[in-house]
């Protein structure tokens, strides 16, 4: 059984979230939290988001597993409109999920979960960590969408944060001091490069004003850390690095 209202904008957001590392997601589905993991076809980024039910203006549930598609829930929340709730309750007799937005409701069969992997965590201790807010970031990365470069670079030591993007003819970087900074440890200078469009989708599914904990070490992967709904939902991306020479 599974019964709940949410937010439309609430939903949105963890829609965008997920969408940027998949286009179908399998959800494990708590008595009290929702939880996601899943990782892109390429094996670059990986996604994993806990919901407690404190993000939900109601919900019921029992054990188990759902398959969603995410454009057909991002095509249902666009009839939503400001301050509206969407009421999703699955069927399990016929393997549908029903939704519901004032006097509109659509249901929508289930993806297959069978298919589907459970990757685990990787449990990765790094050294470095910069917390900022993501609005900053996405204005670090508009810099570099003129620059013709497949990658990104950060860097950190304790003066502060770099991102930074250049080719043989062009550069951009975002510079920001520590005491710009929400919080910075770093022992050393650091530096690590990542994929640009990767890591540029992913900044641009956060909200704004969100503080994003960013954690990375040289030709580690890197971690960002934010919550959502109020700190009711707490999210983590995985990004492979580029390794130079790559």
């Amino acid at each position: 059984m599974f019964k709940a209202e949410i937010k439309a904008d609430t939903l949105k957001t963890l829609v965008n979230v997920i969408s940027t590392v998949v286009d179908e997601v399998k959800i494990a589905i708590h008595p009290d939290s929702l939880g996601i993991r899943a990782i892109d076809p390429a094996r670059v980024a990986m996604i994993n988001i806990d919901v407690s039910k404190e993000a939900f203006v109601s919900f019921e549930a029992d054990e188990g597993e759902m398959g969603f598609d995410l454009d057909k829930i991002k095509n249902i929340i666009k009839l939503a409109g400001p301050g509206d709730t969407i009421l999703m309750e699955h069927d399990p007799n016929q393997g549908r999920l029903s939704m519901t937005i004032g006097n509109i409701i659509r249901r929508m069969s289930l993806v297959d979960t069978n298919g589907m992997n459970d990757p685990s965590v990787p449990p990765l201790e790094l050294g470095t960590k910069v917390q900022i807010n993501a609005d900053l970031l996405q204005k670090g990365m508009r810099a570099t969408e003129t620059i013709d470069s497949d990658h990104i670079k950060m860097e950190a030591d304790s003066e502060g944060f770099t991102l930074s993007c250049d080719n043989d003819l062009d550069f951009a970087s975002l510079k920001v001091p520590a005491s710009e900074l929400k919080a910075l440890e770093a022992q050393q200078h650091v530096a690590s490069s990542y994929s640009r469009d990767y890591f540029s989708n992913i900044v641009k599914s956060i909200p704004g004003n969100v503080p994003v904990s960013l954690q990375f070490d040289p030709d580690y992967p890197i971690k960002l850390l934010f919550e959502l709904s109020d700190g009711n939902a707490h999210a983590s991306y995985l990004l492979a690095p580029r390794i130079e020479g790559e």
